[in-house]
């Protein structure tokens, strides 16, 4: 049984999405702010997280780039902020995903597997043995990791995949929609916000600079392709 952490303050949210998620068959965890979240995190790390941004002592940013800071675990955002600017600070503080509020539990849930699915495949990427390398950067399948320059990368489960799907391509346009698609493992539940925000972030950690890329690069009005 996966088990989530879900940090929210409004009691009635919290309350109704653990009971669905319960009865998706996730064992769930509540913490009504930002500091119980962190306790209960550092006690037992969870399979995934679900934070809202808006919390009453620490704010959804603070507590996500906390996480950050020394797991991987996925996190999705559950906020009733529609901003793009928040929600692409929040992306950029390391969250995966998003949805907002009011949240149906149904496409909850389908995030939810999506993001576990991606922890599967980066599992599963360790029993192939392929190898890539492109400037600095190797992508050493066989051991699920990414090293620049020797030294290995901390990338979040989802960084990890969109490397691979561009390493897969090299030198291939990919559009915003096919990185969803393979990526976030969904269509139509997504937006580019996404792409977008885990594009700036894997740059900051492959590129020399992240500003003036030379391995990912845009396509203009496309997508993406890596220079290899």
């Amino acid at each position: 049984m996966n088990s989530l952490l879900f940090i929210e303050d409004d009691d009635a949210i919290r309350v109704a999405l653990t009971l669905a998620l319960e009865d998706e068959g996730y064992e769930v965890r509540e913490a009504p702010d930002g500091r119980t979240g962190l306790t209960l995190f550092a006690e037992r790390e969870p399979d995934l997280v679900l934070l809202d941004l808006r919390l009453p002592d620490l704010s959804g940013f603070d507590v996500c780039r906390q996480m950050r800071s020394n797991s991987i675990v996925p996190i999705i955002i559950v906020t009733a902020q529609t901003d793009t600017y928040d929600l692409v600070a929040g992306l950029e503080a390391g969250a995966d995903d998003y949805v907002t509020k009011p949240v149906v539990p149904k496409e909850l849930a389908a995030r939810i597997r999506a993001a576990l699915r991606r922890v599967h495949l980066h599992e599963a990427s360790a029993v192939s043995s392929s190898a890539a390398r492109f400037g600095d950067v190797e992508l050493r399948r066989d051991q699920g990791v990414a090293l620049k320059a020797g030294v290995e990368l901390n990338l979040t489960k989802t960084e990890y995949r969109l490397l691979c799907e561009f390493a897969d391509h090299a030198n291939m346009v990919l559009s915003r929609d096919q990185l969803l698609e393979r990526v976030w493992g969904y269509e139509y539940l997504g937006d580019s916000r996404l792409v977008d925000a885990h594009v700036r972030r894997l740059r900051v950690k492959i590129e020399d600079q992240p500003d003036e890329p030379k391995l990912i690069v845009t396509a203009r009005g496309i997508g993406y392709r890596l220079l290899a």
